[in-house]
């Protein structure tokens, strides 16, 4: 992955105004930019989610959804979501589905830094074994996905922020796509 990973700037109307390095963006006041969100699932319907690293700018250590990401300049949303799968855990995927693809929000982590994205969410299949890159994820857990949905109602603090609204929003398409 280049040092030079950017994201690119959008204003209200998701209207492209620019770019800013990736580390540089993300502070306390991090500007609206693309971003995008995958569910991964294996052949038994189970969905995989992740660890995130403790080198990890915004929430080091926490559980999310399978794989999050910044489009690059030129590179359409689906082409992304192919890259970082394979940069963050080794996963080749296919039937990549759109499950909520206006999805927006903004939080702040324990440490202050701002999470501010337009991020459509995607839903896939993983067609190998998960390969992790440390740098990116310190570990991973196939699971049930009513079961994940219990543990994200009862515990919702011990999840990235996003993966429980977006569990909350897109929570039959997640259903129906983990039943295919």
């Amino acid at each position: 992955m280049s040092i030079q990973e950017h994201v690119i700037l959008v204003n209200d109307q998701g209207k492209v105004i620019g770019t800013q390095e990736k580390y540089a963006a993300h502070t306390s006041n991090t500007p609206l930019h693309l971003a995008f969100s995958s569910w991964l699932f294996n052949a038994s319907g189970e969905c995989l989610i992740t660890r995130r690293a403790l080198s990890k700018k915004a929430w080091p250590g926490v559980w999310t959804n399978s794989v999050c990401g910044h489009p690059q300049s030129g590179e359409e949303t689906e082409q992304a979501i192919i890259r970082r799968c394979r940069f963050e855990i080794g996963a080749e995927i296919t039937d990549l589905t759109p499950i909520a693809p206006e999805f927006r929000y903004r939080k702040t982590d324990p440490s202050g830094i701002v999470e501010n994205e337009i991020c459509p969410v995607f839903a896939a299949r993983v067609s190998n074994t998960i390969t992790l890159n440390d740098d990116e994820v310190m570990e991973y857990q196939w699971v049930e996905l009513e079961a994940l949905f219990c543990a994200l109602d009862a515990t919702p603090w011990a999840f990235s922020p996003w993966m429980a609204m977006e569990a909350t929003l897109a929570r039959e398409a997640l259903r129906a796509f983990a039943a295919q």
